[in-house]
């Protein structure tokens, strides 16, 4: 299944998403009616939440009184932990049993408000944060909650701010228009996104790019790749395998095409074959027939390596599995970090790639073509890297 975060702050219209992800098909579990089901009378859920903060927190026909108990821990720092510690595996563990119980082929939305603020974002193949500016926030929840000023102001300020948000997002569902507006985008992300990338999951099938396109430096490559990372982090826990952000996204200010190439050190190929069924299952399947690295300098031999892709459409990415220490392994960090430091040699590569996107479009044959550069770029990094002390 394709397990999808959404969230997105108080008053941003996060459930009118949810509705119509649901009526387009979507399995969508909401967090806020598991953490009502958790603490639900006659539960130990409840039971524990009264030992923590006594009675007080009962209405009269002994349900938990949501009002009563957010006025004892909204300003209490350690009453808030206390009560999460008590909810928050509850609503996890209800979560997952959940998200077992739905067909292989679904596609699962987990609305979680606070997705975010609590770190769950690697948890998901794609997060959908859904932003709306504050002074339209404001007025719906003064119009369709009876919320005044001052408390909508105070709730939104008890919540992380819209840049971490962004920060989090493979999706940004901007909903600051009307409701036919705001269901346009929600289609065009379930047709365009979810659908392929959950059948590209399902049959471990990878996103592969044919044609060679190049798109201006973009500055929010470095954050790419760190939520990819994190992804790949989790997949692999409780190992916390050194990984790294490499090839021409890596570099500031360098054109590239829009694939993020990301190194995966392992110890051993047979390493990288024992973890390929988990990356797959974190939406990272293996590309067949690709053993080894290219380019690689002249007479150099042939580096095997591991290469897996992204099911995500709207994500391409190469997924380098190389032993620590193989010479691709290596020359992937040399190369990136020489760029990094030379302004003039950056500019002459920028140079060649234009001119071989332009007349070798094929991405096999611009990969071919790029050779006979770095063969000699690459004895240029070496007496750099000796000048310099690089290490790896």
């Amino acid at each position: 299944m394709l397990r999808v975060g959404l969230t997105g702050g108080i008053g941003s219209g996060k459930s009118a998403v949810a509705r119509r992800l649901r009526e387009s098909g979507a399995v969508v579990i909401d967090a806020d009616q598991v953490a009502r089901e958790v603490v639900a009378p006659g539960t130990p859920g409840l039971a524990e939440v009264v030992a923590a903060f006594s009675d007080r927190v009962l209405t009269p026909q002994g349900a938990l009184d949501r009002a009563a108990l957010g006025a004892l821990v909204f300003a209490d720092e350690q009453g808030r932990r206390r009560l999460e510690a008590i909810t928050h595996p509850r609503v996890r563990s209800r979560t997952v049993e959940l998200m077992a119980a739905t067909p292989p082929d679904a596609v699962v939305v987990n609305d979680v408000p606070l997705l975010v603020e609590v770190g769950l974002a690697p948890t998901y193949h794609l997060v959908v944060v859904v932003q709306t500016a504050v002074p339209i926030r404001l007025a719906r929840l003064s119009q369709d909650r009876g919320m005044d000023r001052s408390e909508a102001e105070r709730r939104i300020a008890a919540q992380t701010d819209d840049d971490r948000r962004r920060a989090a997002a493979d999706v940004l569902v901007t909903n600051d228009g009307t409701l036919d507006e705001l269901h346009a985008q929600v289609d065009a992300v379930w047709r365009e996104r979810l659908l392929p990338y959950e059948e590209n999951l399902r049959h471990r099938r990878p996103v592969r790019t044919r044609r060679v396109v190049l798109s201006d430096p973009d500055p929010t490559w470095p954050q790419q790749y760190a939520r990819l990372a994190a992804r790949l982090r989790h997949a692999l826990a409780p190992a916390d395998p050194r990984i790294d952000h490499i090839g021409s996204t890596a570099v500031p200010g360098l054109a590239a095409k829009d694939v993020i190439d990301i190194q995966l050190t392992v110890s051993s190929l047979t390493e990288a074959d024992e973890v390929a069924d988990r990356l797959a299952d974190a939406g990272f399947p293996r590309v067949p027939g690709e053993w080894w690295d290219n380019p690689r300098p002249a007479g150099s031999g042939r580096w095997e390596k591991r290469l897996h892709g992204s099911a995500d459409p709207g994500r391409p990415v190469h997924l380098h599995v190389r032993p620590a220490g193989s010479p691709g392994w290596r020359y992937a960090l040399l190369m990136r970090d020489h760029l990094r430091a030379d302004p003039d040699q950056r500019a002459a590569y920028l140079m060649l790639k234009r001119e071989l996107a332009a007349t070798a479009p094929d991405s096999g044959a611009y990969a071919t073509a790029k050779d006979p550069w770095f063969d000699e770029e690459y004895l240029r990094a070496e007496q750099w890297a000796n000048q310099t002390g690089w290490r790896p």
